[in-house]
């Protein structure tokens, strides 16, 4: 009997769950199957690995020895994933993956064009809705990987960046900021703005920088807070403030005149945006081929 990549992973999977039944909801799989899996791992090894109780598992003096391998393992398929991703220009299937707005609405449209000419065989189908849904369609199983706007914490999800991006002042066309090539954040934080809502990508990003320039966010003079990009350029088109956005939302109306886009001479609103997914999930093929591609172009060249 060979050694079976697939019992490694299932039982590094139960050893970071810490239990069958956390392991076998991860992996989809039923938790006799799990047992099963490992049982024949032991076997193999001729010694246990686990040492199984009512309230959780702990690993043997064997099981702890076994755990890096397995790990080394899952990295070491991951990794050959990636590295043969660029070769594989026949693939075939349905990608599903989740995106938060800013990336799905104004990013991901100019990148998946030429995609698609690479990979024509490969159908991608993208659900646009904030990093909370995303992150619990990815716990669910409904989502292969997300693409989202910040940086999160969660013990079962694996976080990468893969592109970057950069949040510009933007303001009416009529501002008194408009004419200016540049200025300083305190004169523009002088005037009234618009901000998507709590817990957004981009207002994170926002308020972060702030706190590093030792401004408080609630010293802001926030007129209005929306659940959209869209509704945000739209609230700055009718003059109601100004706001800080993706450099990549707002290309048509700047081109229309709509709105200014101003430098921030002391500050850089710089971001990167972040692929999320489980880090029991080995990714299907199409998956690391969509990341590696956008990891290998530089976004401004789409934009």
């Amino acid at each position: 009997m060979a050694l079976n990549f697939h019992q490694l992973h299932i039982f590094y999977t139960v050893a970071e769950r810490g239990s069958f039944s956390a392991a076998a909801q991860a992996l989809h799989m039923t938790q006799p199957a799990v047992t099963m899996q490992v049982q024949s791992l032991e076997d193999y090894f001729g010694t246990k690995l686990l040492l199984r109780s009512t309230k959780k598992i702990e690993l043997t003096e064997a099981g702890r020895a076994l755990l890096p391998y397995a790990k080394n393992s899952i990295d070491l398929i991951r990794d050959t994933d990636q590295a043969m991703s660029t070769f594989t220009k026949q693939l075939k299937g349905r990608l599903q993956l989740g995106s938060s707005l800013t990336i799905g609405e104004y990013v991901l449209p100019r990148l998946l064009g030429p995609f698609g000419q690479e990979y024509p065989h490969i159908a991608i189908s993208m659900k646009v809705m904030n990093t909370a849904q995303i992150m619990e369609d990815i716990l669910n199983h409904q989502l292969n990987f997300g693409l989202i706007e910040a940086p999160v914490n969660h013990p079962d999800m694996h976080m990468e960046a893969v592109m970057s991006d950069e949040l510009m002042l933007v303001v009416p066309s009529g501002h008194p900021l408009a004419e200016k090539k540049s200025v300083k954040l305190d004169e523009a934080l002088e005037y009234p703005i618009v901000l998507r809502e709590q817990g957004s990508g981009t207002r994170l990003v926002m308020e972060e920088q702030l706190k590093k320039k030792k401004i408080d966010p609630a010293s802001m003079k926030i007129v209005m807070e929306l659940g959209s990009t869209g509704a945000v350029k739209s609230a700055v088109e009718a003059g109601l403030g100004i706001s800080f956005l993706s450099a990549s939302s707002v290309k048509h109306e700047v081109a229309l005149g709509l709105i200014k886009v101003v430098k921030v001479s002391d500050t850089k609103f710089q971001r990167h945006f972040y692929s999320i997914y489980l880090k029991s999930a080995l990714l299907p093929i199409s998956a690391v081929t969509f990341l590696t591609f956008l990891r290998e172009r530089d976004l401004q060249q789409w934009l």
